[in-house]
């Protein structure tokens, strides 16, 4: 029942993520969320995601942001980032997961998604075939819109670890 909201991976953060092992596997584009998986909600790009698009540069990767927000929050984390955005998204239509992907070169055999929620980021990949990393948000706290997705998030988790459990058996 809960599947479709399962991402592929679930890892602590963005950036314990093994970009490097990904581009080996094959994967040649990531497309992020901002808020809560690259940094705290509403703040600048800091020293640790810009550090990170360097990386992802050096490996070989392009890169899109993806966000429901506005062009001038988008606009201002990308400032010294330079990546490829895409704002008032409509997470979890698949559009602009397509989009990204167009303006990336890339399709959904190669792409690889990062967010940190799963009813829009996680959803929204799945439903456009696309490779979906879920990530612990950064900071608790949040919109109270979200905090509400979240206690619906905790039932889905706990259903998603119990068959990755059950799998590991």
């Amino acid at each position: 029942m809960f599947e479709r909201f399962f991402p592929d991976d679930y890892v602590a953060s963005t950036y314990v993520i093994p970009f490097e092992k990904l581009y080996k596997d094959g994967y040649r584009g990531v497309i992020f969320d901002i808020d809560n998986t690259l940094v705290p909600h509403g703040a600048p790009a800091d020293e640790r995601a810009e550090k990170l698009f360097r990386r992802l540069g050096e490996i070989g990767f392009s890169s899109c942001l993806i966000s429901n927000n506005q062009e001038a929050r988008v606009k201002m984390f990308n400032r010294n980032i330079g990546t490829h955005y895409i704002y008032n998204a409509h997470k979890p239509s698949t559009k602009n997961y397509l989009k990204a992907m167009e303006i990336m070169g890339t399709d959904r055999s190669n792409t690889v998604f990062v967010g940190d929620q799963l009813f829009t980021d996680v959803w929204g990949a799945k439903r456009a075939g696309i490779r979906s990393i879920l990530v612990k948000p950064i900071h608790p706290k949040e919109e109270i819109q979200i905090v509400l997705k979240r206690y619906l998030e905790k039932i889905v988790l706990h259903f998603y670890k119990k068959q990755r459990k059950q799998a590991d058996i």
